[in-house]
């Protein structure tokens, strides 16, 4: 069974330096039938305005993965950690017993990401931070896992029994994905034109993947020639 979320039924709200979109309930945005999606708690697409960014504040209990779309990113924590993170960068961030981090679009033009929140397996672990690079290559005509509890091909290392990959699928490109028995999907598109089970997906848009033995993705839109640039979860 698939059940869609199309991108015009998300939270939304423009601050001015944000515009962020709430595929599931977030700070001013609640809605009970969206409290997330098995342990994937929060998917966030948001734009930043250059030269803006969100001023030093604290988590705890959560692992937050990052997935840069355009532009780039700086962040800073009480870990003593420092980076900036630009298209292709993924950025892991252990909150555990809890962590100070500000995060600043680094450029002139709007930065463009995806932040995740995952629930994490143990509470109370000691803060950590760690980003890896996926070139376009990697990602393009496949699902590249990019987080996994083990770091398994060089993915970041998220405390949860949960796998998410990336991908840029052209017109043509198809990718299947298997479900272990119990185990279930989201998949989250960003940017172009994907067609899922039969079913056409447009930016924004998320689905919610159950009772599935494996499903496929085509991507591409023939007449732009933009791929299909999504993340899939797969979770316990």
């Amino acid at each position: 069974m698939i059940t869609f979320r199309p991108a015009r039924a998300r939270g939304h709200f423009n601050h001015g330096w944000l515009d962020t979109y709430h595929s599931f309930s977030f700070a001013e945005y609640l809605d009970p039938r969206y409290m997330g999606y098995r342990t994937l708690r929060v998917i966030n697409e948001d734009k930043v305005a250059p030269r803006a960014g969100f001023p030093t504040h604290g988590h705890r209990d959560m692992e937050i993965v990052t997935y840069i779309l355009e532009g780039a990113l700086a962040h800073k924590d009480s870990t003593g950690s420092a980076g900036t993170i630009r298209p292709g960068d993924v950025q892991r961030m252990s909150a555990g017993t809890g962590v100070q981090h500000s995060e600043f679009n680094a450029v002139d033009e709007v930065t463009h990401l995806l932040q995740i929140w995952i629930l994490p397996s143990e509470r109370g672990i000691e803060p950590s931070y760690e980003e890896k690079h996926f070139p376009e290559s990697e990602r393009r005509g496949r699902l590249r896992v990019i987080a996994a509890p083990d770091g398994r091909e060089g993915a970041v290392t998220i405390r949860q029994d949960a796998l998410i990959y990336a991908s840029l699928l052209g017109p043509g490109d198809q990718v299947t994905h298997r479900l272990e028995a119990g185990r279930g999907a989201w998949l989250q598109l960003a940017k172009g034109v994907l067609d899922l089970q039969g079913h056409q997906m447009n930016p924004g848009d998320g689905a919610a993947i159950e009772d599935l033995a494996e499903f496929t993705m085509r991507g591409g839109n023939p007449e732009s020639g933009q791929p299909a640039e999504f993340l899939l979860f797969d979770l316990a």
